[in-house]
């Protein structure tokens, strides 16, 4: 009995078992079906989770969101509502958490930047806690409605800021709205609108061209012309019209554009050729109108008295038959008029009957229709006058810039009318300037205006004068001047000349003929000086040999000062001829050094200190080292003689540049004055109460024959500088080095 039970329950179980598995399949079979509807759905499905990440969607989804079904799955809805505010958030998602189904439309951005408008769909805990999302791209209807309101709106605007008249009626005529562009020019108020007709503002004489108008709508739908209108206030205008039917519902629009100035003007335009004909037709001066080819093709008759042609003939003819086409002005004219449309010119023009003419014309290019318009004047006379006007003043132009002398042309008022460049290079002012300076006060730039005319009036005018012109700089000049008085009407002239080199070469003829003076001098002197020198050196020598008792520290010392005064005077001929010079291969350092050791006992005894700085790897020099040590004794001995309380004297040698060194000797003494500085080196000038001038005379030949050069830099009260310059190799080297 119980096993009898047993495969009862048994037989029961698998009946329950095959049903079950049945069943199954059949869900299966529907879950599947679902799955491909849902995939294959043109709508995008999602589903989300309490949070909204993104649990699961079909294909439509992702590409909706431009993502695979594995990125869309790691993503949640908040990554694309960057353009939706925060609040508007929350209060979507309360409105999903109250009601069982949400319905709406959202924005979302992805991950490219492309914005997309949705209208979603969902319904929360369809699947346990998730929650189910239709997905619709509304995009391209939003596009749409977008455009529309667009449309809608520009519409609007252009048809109430429009310039020109917008006017909609119906097909009696009744006006039934208009901007207010329409309403100002038929002076009307928006609300009297709907009591008129457009046939109200057309004249009986004129009831044919409405006709006209509305015989066009029904035939074509369109129409345009001119439409003649009498205002209610008596004022006539006239409307260019442009109409449309069937707009709005059957009703007609209009586009009217008050042209009554623009008839205004077109029949201004009408007279002004009316003018334009009679100007053209009596005008003096030559007219001529031409095409792009330079056919003529209207004269006036003024151009055919000009050309020597009858009208006929002339209009026949090319422009460019009456010029040199290989002339280089020609060429220049038709560039530039090519170039910028318009000219005024004069060019040769030859006649037919062989005569030529020199004609100035102006002419304009696209007058209209493309033709250009010239217009002619006879110059000959006037050209063949202003030639012999020129040559004469090219003339007085050349002897004017060309003059040695500086001239100077003023008027009453003393103002500077001109200057040569002559003129101008004496007073050292540019050509510019000349202008805005008085003659007084530019002649006599430190004296009164008072003391300046004295100069060129009265006695002194026509006189050759000299004065002594100053410069700002501290420069000056010697100059010679005369004045010539109205020498045309309200015109003087004064003629200047530069003296100032005459006037040094004169004083240094001068200072030649003193130097020869002091040469011969001195060459007899030291003749006269060395014959009885001869004989005491001479007698000296004997008495050294016959004196018994010890006096070799006296002759000693005689013998010493005889070779003395015999080196001065062979230094003194210096002045009186040129010497053989030898040069040999020296360190110019040492030269200053035995120098400066000769000097120290008489420095010591006025407390004045002599510091010696040389820079390094200085090159041996070519040079007579005997002459330059007396050059450096002359300098070294002047610059002890001017610090009697004491002081420094600084000595510097240095390379100036590769083939020259520089050998500074400053002292701190007096100073000399700026004036004196140039005359240093002539003979008998010395800043010494007791000297003679010839030892820096001496010291300049010395360098100058050592192809040098001295310069001199000094500040009174604070001393002197002196700057010896010497080349490292001479133009003529010795063999002995």
């Amino acid at each position: 009995m119980k096993e009898t039970m047993e495969e009862s329950e048994n037989v029961l179980l698998e009946e329950r078992i095959a049903y079950l598995e049945k069943e199954n399949k059949l869900l299966k079979s529907k879950l599947l079906q679902h799955e491909y509807i849902i995939e294959d759905a043109l709508d995008a499905v999602v589903i989300f989770d309490a949070q909204f990440n993104f649990i699961d969607g079909n294909s439509a989804a992702c590409e909706m969101f431009q993502l695979s079904k594995q990125q869309l799955c790691n993503r949640n809805l908040y990554d694309f509502l960057s353009l939706v505010p925060k609040h508007k958030i929350e209060e979507m998602f309360e409105e999903i958490t109250d009601n069982r189904s949400f319905a709406s439309d959202l924005a979302i951005q992805l991950e490219d930047g492309q914005i997309k408008f949705l209208e979603i769909t969902l319904r929360h805990h369809v699947i346990n806690d998730c929650h189910l999302a239709m997905l619709k791209d509304v995009s391209f209807k939003k596009m749409l409605e977008r455009e529309r309101l667009i449309n809608e709106q520009l519409f609007k605007d252009l048809f109430h800021r429009a310039v020109d008249g917008i006017v909609i009626f119906d097909q009696h005529g009744l006006f039934i709205d208009a901007n207010e562009s329409f309403c100002t020019s038929f002076d009307l108020c928006k609300a009297q609108l709907n009591t008129y007709l457009l046939g109200d503002f057309v004249e009986s004489k004129d009831k044919y061209k409405l006709e006209k108008l509305w015989t066009a709508l029904k035939e074509y739908g369109s129409a345009k012309g001119e439409l003649p209108v009498l205002l209610k206030n008596g004022q006539k205008k006239i409307f260019e019209f442009t109409t449309t039917s069937n707009i709005i519902n059957g009703f007609y629009m209009a586009i009217m554009r008050d042209i009554t100035e623009k008839r205004f003007m077109e029949m201004k335009l009408y007279k002004s050729e009316e003018r334009f004909r009679e100007i053209f037709e009596n005008a003096i001066d030559a007219i001529m109108i031409w095409d792009k080819c330079g056919q003529i093709l209207k004269v006036n008759p003024a151009a055919c008295r000009t050309f020597e042609l009858s009208d006929e003939e002339l209009i026949k003819r090319n422009i460019q038959e009456f010029v040199d086409h290989t002339s280089l002005a020609y060429k220049k004219v038709k560039r530039e008029y090519l170039k910028t449309g318009a000219i005024r010119a004069e060019l040769l023009f030859h006649m037919p009957n062989g005569q030529s003419k020199e004609l100035e014309f102006t002419s304009k290019m696209d007058i209209f229709d493309g033709n250009h318009l010239t217009i002619f004047r006879n110059v000959s006379e006037r050209k063949r006058m202003e030639k012999e006007l020129r040559e004469s003043e090219q003339k007085f132009r050349k002897i004017f810039d060309g003059a040695m002398d500086g001239i100077v042309l003023f008027n009453n008022d003393y103002k500077i009318i001109e200057a040569n460049p002559t003129a101008r290079k004496i007073f050292n002012i540019r050509k510019e300037d000349i202008a805005a300076f008085n003659f007084c006060h530019l002649l006599t730039p430190n004296l009164t205006d008072e003391d300046g005319t004295q100069l060129v009036e009265g006695d002194r005018a026509d006189k050759l004068q000299e004065i002594t012109y100053s410069f700002e700089n501290g420069e000056e000049k010697i100059l010679e001047f005369t004045v010539k008085n109205n020498i045309n009407e309200n015109m003087h002239l004064a003629i200047f000349r530069d003296v100032t080199e005459k006037r040094e070469l004169e004083e240094q003829l001068r200072k030649s003929d003193t130097l020869n003076v002091v040469g011969e001098l001195a060459a007899g002197i030291a003749h006269e000086i060395r014959n009885p020198m001869t004989s005491l050196k001479g007698f000296i020598q004997l008495l050294e040999g016959n004196m018994k008792d010890d006096y070799s520290m006296y002759f000693n010392v005689i013998t010493s000062e005889l070779s003395r005064i015999e080196s001065i005077i062979t230094e003194f001929l210096i002045l009186a001829r040129p010497q053989a010079i030898k040069y040999l291969k020296k360190d110019i350092s040492i030269i200053m050094s035995d120098t400066i050791e000769l000097l120290s006992a008489q420095a010591i005894l006025v407390n004045v200190q002599m510091k010696l700085k040389v820079e390094e790897q200085l090159p041996l020099i070519y040079c007579e080292p005997n002459q330059l040590k007396q050059v450096f004794i002359n300098v070294l001995k002047n610059a002890i003689e001017v610090m009697p309380n004491g002081g420094q004297v600084d000595v510097e040698i240095r390379r100036r540049d590769e083939e020259h060194l520089t050998v500074s000797i400053k002292d701190r003494g007096f100073g000399i004055p700026e004036d004196k500085i140039k005359r240093l080196g002539q003979p008998f000038y010395t800043t010494k109460e007791r000297g003679t001038g010839l030892g820096l005379m001496v010291s300049y030949k010395i360098i100058e024959e050592h192809n040098g050069i001295v310069e001199v830099e000094s500040e009174e009260g604070k001393g002197t500088t002196f700057h010896i310059t010497l080349p490292v190799f001479q133009g003529k080297k010795s063999n002995n080095e």
